[in-house]
C-alpha cells in the first residue's frame, strides 16, 4: 500500500495506523479507556477501568445504580475530570484536547433537557450553533434528521406539546446535529412505556447502521441483549467483564429453573431443555422454567441485580 503523507507528522502517523489495521486486520478503537480512576475526596467511584470500543459497534455498559456508569460518560463527555488514567475519543485525549475530543461525540442523558418553550426546529437550530455550523448546514442537517425520525410534521411545534417519546427522539436526533462519530446514551429509554421504548431501539440500530459507534448504559436487561454486540459488566468501580452477550448468557447455560424456597427465589441453570424439566419433575415448591438472561449472568458474577 502506498501512503500518502501531508499535513505533518499527525497525518503521518494517521497513516502508518490504517497500514496497520489493515495488515492485522484490526477495527480502530473510537473509545479508549486506560487505567481510569475517579475519586470524590474519600470515595474512589472508578478504580483502574480500561475499555476499548470499536468503530461503528453498539457497546453497553451494565451495572447497578451507583456502579460507576454515568461517572465514566461524564469524564469521557468533558463533563468531569478524571484523577488519574488516560482516555481518548476518535485519537482526540479527553482532556488534553478537550474541544476536539468534544466535537468526536454526541449525547443523551436520562434527563430530557430541551427547551419546553422552544419548537423542534429551535431546539436542534441552537445546538448546530453551539457547534459553529453555517446557517445552510443548520437547515440542510435539520430537515435531514427530523426526516429521518419522522418529526417533519412537528418541526414547527413547541416542545412542550410532544409526547414522552417524541421528546426522546429529538434527544437523540438533537446529539447528532454535528455528526459525531461516537454517540453516548445514558438511560435513553427510561420511564417510557414498551411500546415506545421499542421504536426507540429500532432508531439507535438505524443510527448504527450508518456508522456511528453507540456507547449505552441501561437498566433495562433486554434493552442490551437486543442491541448490544459487547456488553462490560461494571461493579463498585471495576470491570467484571467484557463479552458479547451470547456468550454471558451460554456461561449461565441455557435455560433456568426459579424455585420459591422460604420466601426466597433459588435459580438452577442447566444446559438442555430436559435437564431443566427433570430437575423442576423432582421439586416439591413451586418453580418457573425460563430462558437464561444477561441479568443471569451479572448476577451469578457480581451477587447483584442490574435494576
Amino acid at each position: 500500500m502506498r501512503l500518502v503523507y501531508r499535513a505533518g507528522n499527525r497525518q503521518v502517523a494517521l497513516n502508518r495506523l490504517c497500514l496497520l489495521q489493515v495488515v492485522f486486520g484490526e477495527l480502530y478503537n473510537v473509545i479508549r479507556i486506560e487505567k481510569l480512576n475517579k475519586r470524590y475526596g474519600s470515595s474512589h467511584v472508578l478504580k483502574d477501568i480500561s475499555l476499548h470500543v470499536r468503530q461503528g459497534e453498539m457497546f453497553a455498559y451494565l451495572g447497578p445504580n451507583g456502579a460507576g456508569k454515568t461517572t465514566t460518560i461524564r469524564i469521557l463527555t468533558g463533563l468531569t475530570r478524571l484523577s488519574s488514567g488516560n482516555a481518548w475519543l476518535n485519537g482526540f485525549h479527553v482532556e488534553r484536547e478537550t474541544l476536539a475530543a468534544k466535537r468526536q461525540c454526541g449525547v443523551v442523558f436520562q434527563a430530557v433537557n430541551l427547551d419546553n418553550e422552544l419548537t423542534v426546529f429551535e431546539n436542534l437550530n441552537i445546538h448546530g450553533l453551539l457547534f459553529c455550523m453555517p446557517l445552510g448546514e443548520r437547515r440542510q442537517r435539520i430537515n435531514e434528521l427530523v426526516d429521518y425520525v419522522g418529526l417533519s410534521d412537528k418541526l414547527n411545534t413547541s416542545v412542550s406539546r410532544l409526547s414522552g417519546g417524541l421528546k426522546r427522539r429529538l434527544t437523540i436526533v438533537r446529539a447528532l446535529m454535528h455528526s459525531p462519530k461516537i454517540l453516548f446514551l445514558d438511560e435513553p429509554t427510561v420511564g417510557l412505556d414498551a411500546g415506545i421504548r421499542r421504536r426507540i431501539w429500532a432508531l439507535i440500530k438505524k443510527i448504527q447502521k450508518n456508522g456511528t459507534t453507540i456507547f449505552l448504559t441501561t437498566h433495562y436487561i433486554e434493552e442490551a441483549e437486543f442491541l448490544a454486540e459487547r456488553v462490560a459488566f461494571i461493579d463498585e468501580g471495576r470491570i467484571v467483564v467484557v463479552d458479547s452477550p451470547q456468550a454471558l448468557i451460554s456461561s449461565q447455560g441455557e435455560w433456568a429453573i426459579d424455585l420459591m424456597v422460604n420466601d426466597n427465589i433459588k435459580t438452577r441453570y442447566f444446559r438442555t431443555k430436559e435437564e431443566a424439566k427433570h430437575y423442576a419433575e423432582q421439586q416439591d415448591e413451586s418453580f418457573s422454567f425460563r430462558r437464561v438472561n444477561l441479568e443471569d449472568a451479572f448476577l451469578s458474577l457480581t451477587g447483584k441485580k442490574v435494576r
